[in-house]
C-alpha cells in the first residue's frame, strides 16, 4: 500500500535489506563468514527457510486439495479434467445442468406468443432436457462425441413432431423463418414450423450444457438461451399475451446458476433467489410502462407479403344471380346467439368488368387482427357447418376476431375475410367463430369522415363515369356531410329501381349503365355494384361485400339457403372502419323482409332526420376535446404512476450499480497490463475485502497484526510479494502476479465465510 515505511515492511531481498531477490540467498552467514563444519551459515539458514517453506507449502496444498480450494488445472493430463468441470461436488454439476435445461426451456416458452401452448410443449420440453442428460453422461468424454449424440437425439426428437422420420427437416428449419414472418399469430402448430423452435432450444441447451461441464464460467451457459429468447421476442411481437413473466423467470434462473457456479452454500440460494425474484417483480411492473413497450420493433413490417391472388375461379358476386334461380339449395347452417348477416367475400378492386378481391391473405392459427373500430360492439359466437357451399371462402359475422377448427386458415387483415388456403371444404366441414359486431353511437356516425385512399375511389376509364357522377350528384344534392351523402345515395337507389331476381345478371359498366337507364330492375348484385361506383365518384372509398341473410331460424340454428344470398356495399370512415349500406330494396318494394337490413335502414332514416334538424352542425370530432380551462380531457397517466415508475427505475439502476461497480473494480485490478500493477491490485483488493479501504496509511505489518491467525498463511506471503514489487517494480513477473491473486482469492473466501450476510449486504449497498 502507498506510504509503507521501509523499516516496518522490508521484504526479503528488498533494497536496503542487504539481501537478494526472490529465489536467491546470501552466500554466507552474518558478516559473510562460513558456519562451523564447512557449511556457510547463510546457506544453512537459507536451506532451513527453504525447507520450512516447502513443508508449509505442502501442508497448504494438502489442505486446499482436501477442501476443494486448489482449483488449478491438473498438469498431468493437460488441464483436461478441470476444463471439463469434473472437480467440485457432483450435486453442483447436476443442479447446474438442471438450471441450464430450465433456462433453455423457459427461453423456448417465449414462443408462446407464436404458437398455442399444447404444440409448443412437445417441441420445447424434449429439446431442453435431452442435452443435459447427454452432458451428464459424457462430461468425461471428448466433446465431439457429446455433440454427435446431441445431433442424433435432435433428429430422433423430430419424430414425435412429424409422427415420422422425414427428410425435409432441414428445409423446414430453413424456411420456417419467412413463413412465420408472413403469418398472423398465433401460427398453426404445424411440424414444419414447430421444428424451428425445437432446433433453437436444442442448440441452446446443448451449447449451455457443454459450457457448464467443460469450463469454469458462471453464467456463460445461459447466453445461448438468451439468444433464443431474443428470437422469440422478434417473432412474437404481434402475438397475444406478454413475455415479461418469461423474462422474470429467466432472470431468477440465471441468478440461481451464478450462485451455484460461484461455489456458494445452499443457504445462499435461499437468500439470493428471493432478492432476484423481487427485482424481477419490479421489472414486471415497470416493463409495460417503458416507451419501447408501446411500439416494439416488428420485423413483419420489413417482410414482403405475397401479392394479391384470386382465390376462386368464379367470383362470389358472379354467383348471386345463379343462386337466386335455385333458392332452396342448402348451403350451410349457423348456430349463433343472434341473427346476423354472414359475410362471405369482400371485393374492393374493379376493372370495368368484374369486382375482385385485392386481399393479401396470410396464414393464421385462428386470431384475426382487430379492425379500426375499438368501441362498443356485440360479441357473437357462431358454429358454422357446411352443406353445399362451394369454394374456399368461409362465412362469418363481421368482424371475426377468433376462429377455431380450421386447418390451413388464412385471413385478410384489412377486411377480416376468411378462407381455407390448404385443404378442402365439403359437406360436414365445420368451425367456430367469435365476432365483434361494431355498435357505434349516433355521435360517432354523425362525426364520421371518409378515409382517403385513391385505390378505393378509383373509377375505371370509360364514358360511363360521367353518367354515374351526374346521377350521384343528383341523388345527394344538398347533402354536404359524407355520411349524409352515403345515406342519400342509399335511399336514391332503393326508391329509383326495383328488386327482380329475373333481371339480367352481370356488373360490368355496360350492364350497370343498362340497369340505370333502361331496366331499372336488378338483384343485389347490380344495386351494390352501382352504389359502390357512384360513391367513388363522390370521393367516398367503397367496396362490395357478398354474403347471406341470417337464414331460417329453428331452435337457435339458422339454415342458410341459396336464396338468402345478398350483396351490399361498404364505405370506410376514419375511426369507424367499414360501415355497411343496403341499397337493394325489399322484395315487396318499400320495406325489406330481412330484420338486420330493416334495422339498418331504420337507423339510417333516423340519422337523416337528425341531419334535417341541424345535427350535421355538431362537433365533427369524436375524440376527446380540450376542456374550458385549456386542459386536455386525456392528460396521460396519473402522477403517482409516473413517480412509481421513476422510483422503480432508480432502484433498478442502483441495483445494477452495486452489482457492476465492485465487479469492474476487481476485474480491472486482476487484468492490469503490467505484472506489478496486478500484484499491487491484489493487495488493494485484499485490503478492501478486509474492510481497510479507508485506512491507506497502514503498513503491511499493521494489516498483519490486525488479522486473525487463520488468514496469516495467505496474508503474509501476499504482503511479502507486494512489498517486494513495491520496492523493485521492474522485477515483477507474471508468476508473482498469479501467486498474489491466488492468495487474495483465498483470503476473500475466508473473509466472506466468517462475515454475516447482513454485514456483507450492507457493505455492498454502500458500495464498500
Amino acid at each position: 500500500m502507498g506510504g509503507v515505511p521501509a523499516h516496518e515492511a522490508t521484504p526479503m531481498g528488498a533494497p536496503g535489506s542487504g539481501g537478494h531477490g526472490p529465489g536467491t540467498a546470501p552466500a554466507g552467514g552474518p558478516g559473510g563468514g562460513a558456519a562451523p563444519g564447512g557449511v556457510g551459515g547463510g546457506e544453512r539458514a537459507a536451506g532451513s527457510r527453504s525447507s520450512r517453506h516447502d513443508r508449509a507449502g505442502s501442508r497448504g496444498r494438502a489442505r486446499r486439495a482436501a477442501s476443494g480450494g486448489d482449483r488449478r488445472a491438473d498438469t498431468r493430463d493437460g488441464g483436461e479434467r478441470r476444463g471439463r468441470g469434473a472437480d467440485g461436488p457432483v450435486w453442483r454439476r447436476v443442479a447446474g445442468l438442471g438450471v441450464v435445461a430450465a433456462i433453455a426451456a423457459v427461453a423456448g416458452w417465449g414462443f408462446h406468443r407464436v404458437f398455442p401452448s399444447d404444440g409448443l410443449l412437445l417441441a420445447v420440453v424434449p429439446a431442453a432436457l435431452a442435452p443435459a442428460v447427454v452432458a451428464t453422461l459424457a462430461h468425461r468424454r471428448p466433446l465431439w462425441l457429446a455433440l454427435a449424440l446431441d445431433v442424433l437425439l435432435w433428429l430422433a426428437g423430430t419424430v414425435p413432431l412429424y409422427q415420422a422420420l422425414t427428410p425435409t427437416v432441414l428445409a423446414d428449419v430453413a424456411g420456417a423463418w419467412h413463413t412465420l414472418l408472413t403469418t398472423l399469430l398465433p401460427a398453426q402448430p404445424e411440424p414444419r414450423l414447430l421444428v424451428l423452435v425445437h432446433t433453437l432450444v436444442w442448440a441452446a441447451a446443448t451449447i449451455g450444457a457443454e459450457i457448464l461441464t467443460r469450463t469454469r464460467t458462471r453464467i456463460a451457459a445461459a447466453l445461448p438461451a438468451l439468444a433464443v429468447y431474443g428470437v422469440a421476442l422478434l417473432l412474437g411481437v404481434d402475438g397475444e399475451g406478454s413475455n415479461l413473466p418469461v423474462a422474470a423467470a429467466l432472470f431468477v434462473l440465471i441468478a440461481a446458476l451464478a450462485l451455484l457456479r460461484d461455489g456458494r452454500s445452499p443457504v445462499w440460494l435461499l437468500t439470493g433467489l428471493p432478492a432476484a425474484a423481487a427485482l424481477a417483480a419490479l421489472a414486471l411492473v415497470a416493463g409495460p410502462l417503458l416507451p419501447m413497450a408501446a411500439q416494439p420493433y416488428n420485423p413483419r413490417n420489413d417482410v414482403e407479403l405475397p401479392p394479391p391472388a384470386r382465390v376462386d375461379s368464379v367470383s362470389p358476386l358472379d354467383r348471386v344471380s345463379a343462386w337466386l334461380q335455385i333458392p332452396d339449395r342448402d348451403l350451410f347452417t349457423v348456430r349463433a346467439d343472434k341473427p346476423q348477416n354472414w359475410r362471405l367475400a369482400v371485393l374492393d378492386r374493379y376493372d370495368g368488368v368484374r369486382w375482385t378481391s385485392g386481399a393479401r391473405f396470410q396464414p393464421t392459427g385462428g386470431r384475426v387482427p382487430e379492425g379500426e373500430w375499438t368501441g362498443a360492439a356485440d360479441v357473437v359466437h357462431q358454429k358454422v357447418t357446411f352443406g353445399g357451399l362451394p369454394g374456399t371462402w368461409l362465412p362469418a359475422a363481421e368482424r371475426p376476431e377468433k376462429v377455431t377448427g380450421v386447418r390451413g386458415l388464412a385471413v385478410d387483415p384489412g377486411s377480416g375475410a376468411l378462407l381455407v388456403a390448404e385443404g378442402k371444404t365439403g359437406k360436414g366441414f365445420g368451425y367456430q367463430v367469435t365476432s365483434r359486431v361494431p355498435k357505434p353511437s349516433k355521435e360517432d356516425l354523425l362525426a364520421a369522415t371518409p378515409v382517403r385512399d385513391p385505390a378505393l375511389t378509383a373509377f375505371p376509364d370509360g364514358p360511363q363515369e360521367r353518367l354515374f357522377r351526374r346521377l350521384a350528384q343528383q341523388a345527394v344534392k344538398g347533402a354536404d356531410a359524407p355520411i349524409k351523402q352515403a345515406y342519400r345515395l342509399q335511399s336514391y337507389l332503393r326508391t329509383s329501381a326495383s328488386y327482380d331476381v329475373t333481371a339480367p345478371p352481370g356488373h360490368s359498366l355496360k350492364g350497370l349503365e343498362f340497369f340505370l337507364q333502361t331496366t331499372h330492375r336488378g338483384t343485389s348484385e347490380q344495386f351494390a355494384a352501382t352504389f359502390a361506383l357512384m360513391a367513388r365518384t363522390l370521393g367516398l372509398p367503397s367496396r362490395v361485400v357478398v354474403g347471406f341473410r341470417p337464414g331460417q331460424a329453428s331452435g337457435g340454428v339458422y339454415h342458410v339457403k341459396s336464396g338468402h344470398v345478398m350483396a351490399w356495399a361498404e364505405i370506410e370512415f376514419e375511426g369507424l372502419g367499414w360501415r355497411p349500406f343496403y341499397p337493394t330494396p325489399g322484395r315487396s318494394g318499400a320495406k325489406d323482409d330481412h330484420e338486420v337490413v330493416s334495422s339498418a335502414i331504420e337507423e339510417s332514416e333516423e340519422l337523416e332526420g337528425e341531419f334535417a334538424k341541424g345535427g350535421s352542425d355538431r362537433a365533427r370530432q369524436s375524440r376527446p376535446q380540450a376542456t374550458g380551462n385549456g386542459e386536455q380531457a386525456d392528460s396521460g397517466p396519473p402522477v403517482w404512476v409516473i413517480a412509481a415508475v421513476a422510483a422503480g427505475g432508480l432502484l433498478v439502476a442502483y441495483a445494477a450499480v452495486i452489482v457492476v461497480v465492485p465487479w469492474r473494480r476487481r476485474r480491472g485490478r486482476r487484468l492490469a497490463q503490467e505484472p506489478e500493477r496486478r500484484v499491487l491490485g491484489a493487495w488493494r483488493q485484499t485490503c478492501d475485502d478486509l474492510g481497510l479501504r479507508d485506512e491507506p496509511a497502514l503498513t503491511a505489518e499493521d494489516v498483519l497484526s490486525r488479522q486473525p491467525a487463520d488468514i496469516s498463511p495467505h496474508l503474509r506471503p501476499l504482503a511479502e510479494i507486494s512489498n517486494f514489487v513495491r520496492y523493485a517494480p521492474e522485477t515483477g513477473t507474471d508468476v508473482a502476479a498469479t501467486e498474489a491473486w491466488r492468495h487474495s482469492d483465498a483470503i476473500r473466501r475466508i473473509v466472506r465465510a466468517r462475515t454475516p450476510f447482513t454485514t456483507r449486504l450492507r457493505d455492498r449497498l454502500l458500495l464498500r
